[in-house]
């Protein structure tokens, strides 16, 4: 019972993370936005028990790549650092309690419509989400798709760096 409510609630953080990072107007807020939904989908990752990906999303993602966003948003110099507030306490907590009503809804919609969420067995988990069957099927099925991937992040940078490089006046 936890945990589909857990997969509900983390899913409508998500999804609401997501909204968030594409509203915010400073980039930097949109890049913390970002992170919350980062470890949001490694959260659901774990209710799912695929736990090596959800571990790799947090190292990866939540870690890696978004230490080198806010360098290039550091580097572009688009905005200044948004100044610290006061924290609003009342509208983090209706936030909270928001997704919280929210996810509930959605999860009592899911099982009327036999839509429920049955986590895998760690037997399974344990047998397909492996680290070797995982770098098995990346580097056979979906080798074309990972040097895809590798090309444009490395093309991602070299616009960065570029862009960074620029004389302002």
């Amino acid at each position: 019972m936890a945990s589909p409510l857990m997969f509900f609630f983390l899913a409508t953080v998500a999804v609401t993370a997501a909204l968030g990072m594409v509203i915010a107007r400073s980039p930097v807020s949109s890049a913390l936005w970002l992170v919350l939904n980062l470890f949001c989908v490694a959260g659901l990752y774990l209710t799912l028990n695929a736990s090596f990906i959800g571990v790799i999303q947090i190292l990866v993602y939540a870690g890696a790549i978004m230490v080198l966003f806010l360098f290039v948003i550091m580097l572009l110099n688009l905005s200044t650092l948004p100044e610290m507030e006061e924290m609003n306490w009342a509208g983090v907590g209706g936030f909270i309690l928001g997704m919280a009503v929210l996810s509930q809804l959605l999860y009592v919609v899911a099982l009327e419509f036999d839509l429920g969420v049955e986590p895998v067995a760690p037997e399974t988990a344990a047998q397909v989400g492996s680290a070797a069957t995982l770098g098995e099927v990346l580097f056979t099925r979906y080798a074309l798709h990972v040097e895809v991937a590798g090309i444009l992040l490395l093309a991602a940078t070299v616009g960065a760096v570029m862009m960074a490089q620029r004389k302002f006046n």
